[in-house]
């Protein structure tokens, strides 16, 4: 999602984990082919379990992106607001908060 979806009124180059941009893509780009070969166990009916052992991998990965996500906000544009203080400290606060609670409710 990006900036002007979120509402988050900062630039792309301030975000923190710019720096680990491409591993992130490499990252999202072999859950997007797990997800693929998700798609073709089920066209070939392969065995239940099987499959739900493959979404299992999926789902550990995404939770992986998640978390290196949550980090790289914290110490950066959270840690930055926090310095700054005032409602833009609280608007971070709170935007972490709620992205946690989707992250334990997922």
């Amino acid at each position: 999602m990006d900036a002007e979806n979120t509402g988050n009124t900062e630039n792309a180059s301030e975000h923190g984990y710019i720096h680990r941009k491409d591993d992130y893509l490499k990252r999202l780009r072999r859950i997007e082919g797990q997800t693929r070969g998700l798609q073709r166990m089920v066209e070939e009916e392969q065995y239940c379990i099987d499959i739900l052992q493959q979404v299992s991998a999926v789902t550990k990965a995404l939770h992986s992106v998640s978390l290196g996500l949550l980090d790289e906000h914290m110490r950066h544009c959270l840690m930055r607001a926090a310095a700054e203080g005032g409602a833009e400290a609280e608007a971070k606060i709170k935007e972490a908060n709620d992205a946690i609670a989707r992250l334990v409710r997922s």
